[in-house]
């Protein structure tokens, strides 16, 4: 059987609070929510879902040897910097991130930025599992908490590139 037979008239509805949501070690301070990947959908070409960067909070800079990624921001203000440059992050920003586009994402408003993010070949769900803690909607945020020692490792192991403890 074909990848293309196995999802052929397969429909994955997720709705908010149903999947997957891990806690976000500093700097991001926010949440990840996982909702589509090939645990879920049985399609393994791409992954989706949103992260939340709490306010004063950034995702740092990194990029992905092996990944395209899009992001859309949904809520909240801040800015990308993509290969050195800013740019405005608003409510319907659009973003595509080609191979080694190294980016950074950056909170500079007073509510929780909230983006959409779709990676192909998937992945990313993996990452934030790995070095998150399991979070219940409705939940309060924990204290900020620090990054696993061996974070750099688990972002080579999973595409990533460029990071720095």
């Amino acid at each position: 059987m074909t990848s293309a037979d196995s999802i052929r008239g397969r429909a994955v509805v997720v709705q908010p609070g149903e999947g997957p949501s891990y806690w976000q070690p500093a700097p991001a301070n926010g949440h990840a929510e996982p909702a589509l990947f090939p645990g879920s959908t049985g399609f393994d070409g791409l992954s989706m879902g949103f992260q939340s960067v709490a306010p004063g909070g950034r995702i740092r800079e990194h990029s992905h040897g092996e990944q395209v990624e899009l992001q859309i921001c949904f809520r909240g203000r801040g800015r990308v910097v993509v290969d050195g440059v800013a740019h405005r992050l608003v409510p319907g920003t659009a973003c595509f991130l080609g191979y080694d586009v190294k980016h950074e994402i950056v909170n500079e408003g007073e509510e929780d930025l909230v983006m959409l993010w779709l990676v192909t070949p998937p992945g990313l769900e993996k990452f934030f599992e790995a070095i998150g803690r399991p979070r219940r909607t409705g939940e309060t945020p924990p204290a900020p908490f620090e990054r696993s020692r061996d974070v750099v490792a688990i972002e080579r192991a999973l595409g990533m590139n460029d990071t720095v403890r």
